[in-house]
């Protein structure tokens, strides 16, 4: 072909290019969508070969189209399932907030309650009194409190007690403080029966850093008492009123040697968790039945 026939085609190809291809790609969608809407029956042998030529085609844009729209779902299932995720852990640290308010009130009803009854069935005077302070060892363990409460009636000596059983007694006053010195001290010492055999000692605290526990000197090798035995104050010396409960005997030690047995004694009040107290500031009425034998439960006992 001449040069110059040649340079005239490629103009008239360049000059008619683009024209022909919008024809050609306006025009094949209508042959697709005009074979693909006749009845098997009516097509022509163009409309066969169309529909042979488009079936790949068709397959793999419906495959793109179906991996796009599970993308896309899965994305919005993600965002949604994030913020229903995110909505709910507030839920549920609200819920739990709430839970954790609810069960404090209610502890707090439950513990007033008691100590409501409490009062109202012991005969003698009781001051309340609200711990405000608690001196700790390196154990992290009450060695002292200190109630609000320092009344122009309350002086050192006074028994402190709660429903569970005996705290100490008030070893100093102030302004409106007190200072309660602990059964677990050891300098605090109480006249004490064992209830189910009668048997009398001495209750000390032993000052252990590590625990709450105190042990009761002076009880007879021969008495037969046994682990879990309830103790009270035995009313001797009429500074601790009789019948208050002290706490269980918890550990029995006796040897084949000696007068007394080493007896351990763990308190009937959790002193870690004292919130409130009473000071008893006089000694309950001693009604006696027609026996001559007090009336009504021991002070604190729950039974055994």
């Amino acid at each position: 072909m001449a040069p110059g026939v040649e340079i005239e085609a490629m103009r008239i190809i360049h000059r008619y290019r683009d024209p022909v291809i919008s024809v050609v790609l306006l025009t094949l969608p209508f042959f697709f969508l005009n074979a693909n809407l006749k009845h098997p029956d009516e097509l022509s042998p163009l409309d066969r070969v169309i529909l042979q030529i488009s079936a790949p085609i068709q397959w793999v844009a419906a495959a793109m189209a179906r991996g796009a729209s599970d993308i896309w779902d899965r994305y919005i299932y993600l965002v949604a399932t994030r913020e229903e995720n995110t909505r709910l852990r507030r839920e549920n640290t609200r819920l739990r907030d709430e839970n954790r308010r609810y069960q404090a009130v209610a502890e707090e009803a439950r513990r007033l309650s008691k100590m409501l009854e409490f009062r109202e069935m012991y005969s003698g005077d009781l001051i309340s009194a609200r711990v405000v302070a608690r001196d700790t060892n390196r154990f992290f363990r009450v060695v002292r409190l200190r109630i609000d409460r320092a009344e122009t009636e309350i002086r050192p000596g006074m028994p402190v007690l709660t429903y569970d059983g005996l705290v100490g007694q008030v070893s100093r006053t102030w302004g409106r403080f007190s200072d309660v010195r602990l059964i677990i001290d050891p300098s605090s010492s109480v006249d004490v029966v064992v209830q189910r055999t009668s048997s009398r000692g001495i209750l000390r605290g032993t000052g252990d850093p590590s625990q709450y526990v105190c042990t009761i000197e002076y009880l007879r090798r021969t008495d037969e008492v046994r682990e879990g035995d309830l103790v009270f104050t035995s009313g001797a010396g009429r500074r601790f009123t009789e019948g208050i409960l002290v706490g269980r005997l918890s550990r029995i030690t006796r040897r084949s040697y000696g007068l007394y047995q080493q007896v351990e004694v763990t308190p009937a009040v959790d002193i870690s968790r004292l919130q409130e107290v009473f000071v008893q500031v006089s000694e309950p009425r001693s009604d006696l039945d027609a026996e001559g034998t007090p009336e009504g439960p021991e002070l604190g006992q729950s039974g055994d």
